[in-house]
């Protein structure tokens, strides 16, 4: 139990640590506030949401930003500000689960072929340079395309191209610890492949890739969004920045509102994350300063 402690009490330093190096930087401490701000929208959506992002007033279509509506309404009456609120439930939906599916796939591709090397590393990194070689959002209308339109869809499509960048950054960091004293005196002690893999290159292969897959939300967001536009991604009433940047483009010389204040919650949000990745690559590899 004391040892559980001061391992408790370790990680939360360091925890605290962190926070501390991120706020430290004007950049990414405006990334990370955007980012709680945004999980806190989207946990508290239904309080702070003015009306109900679903009901259709067609006498109060297309109705400028106003103390009624501040960003507006769209050409069927539905209140722009509380669409965007609800919208970010589905922007951090699909960044969540995307993160769950590239995390892990990247990190064991990119470990498992960088400490066995030979055939199964050649195989496996062709298999990525595949995959590296389409551009993100043209593959993945490629797998919604065979997979059909729908959220659900598109997250798996992004997910299945979102991984081979992380999987080449643990393949690299691999390759400059499986050789390190410690993983030879781990085989002489007898410890296996997957428990050398597991235990001690995994661990050390977390940092970067943590940054990564952070950095990596922006895109993840961007394809998201051009797959909302493009009518493959969320469907109709769903909220989705895409969509409605696609269903106001047909108004959006008259009625500019329709289009920025999505566009701009997109740009936002992108942004918000590319800083807070820089923010985490300098934390967690001062090199990189």
């Amino acid at each position: 139990m004391p040892e559980t402690r001061r391992k408790q009490s370790l990680a939360l330093r360091q925890l605290v640590s962190l926070f501390r190096e991120l706020l430290g930087s004007p950049t990414s401490a405006f990334g990370l506030v955007v980012i709680t701000i945004l999980l806190l929208t989207a946990l508290l959506a239904p309080v702070i949401a003015p009306y109900d992002p679903n009901i259709i007033n067609l006498g109060n279509a297309l109705q400028p930003p106003s103390a009624a509506h501040w960003f507006g309404t769209d050409e069927l009456g539905r209140d722009i500000l509380s669409r965007i609120v609800y919208g970010t439930r589905i922007s951090l939906t699909i960044i969540t689960i995307v993160s769950v599916i590239v995390g892990p796939i990247g990190l064991i591709v990119g470990t498992t072929a960088g400490y066995f090397g030979g055939w199964y590393d050649t195989f496996m990194m062709r298999i990525t340079d595949i995959f590296l070689s389409f551009p993100s959002l043209i593959l993945s209308l490629a797998f919604v395309a065979a997979l059909g339109a729908g959220l659900e869809n598109a997250i798996i499509a992004i997910g299945l191209t979102a991984w081979p960048p992380i999987a080449r950054l643990a393949r690299a960091e691999t390759l400059t610890f499986r050789g390190a004293d410690y993983i030879s005196a781990s085989r002489m002690q007898g410890a296996s492949a997957l428990r050398i893999i597991v235990k001690s290159i995994m661990p050390m292969c977390l940092p970067s890739v943590l940054v990564r897959v952070t950095l990596s939300m922006a895109t993840v967001i961007l394809t998201a969004a051009g797959l909302g536009f493009l009518g493959l991604g969320a469907q109709p009433p769903l909220p989705e920045w895409g969509a409605m940047i696609a269903t106001g483009r047909r108004y959006m010389l008259d009625n500019w509102w329709l289009v920025a204040f999505p566009g701009g919650a997109i740009l936002l949000v992108s942004l918000a994350f590319n800083l807070l990745g820089d923010g985490l690559r300098d934390a967690l590899d001062p090199k990189q300063r």
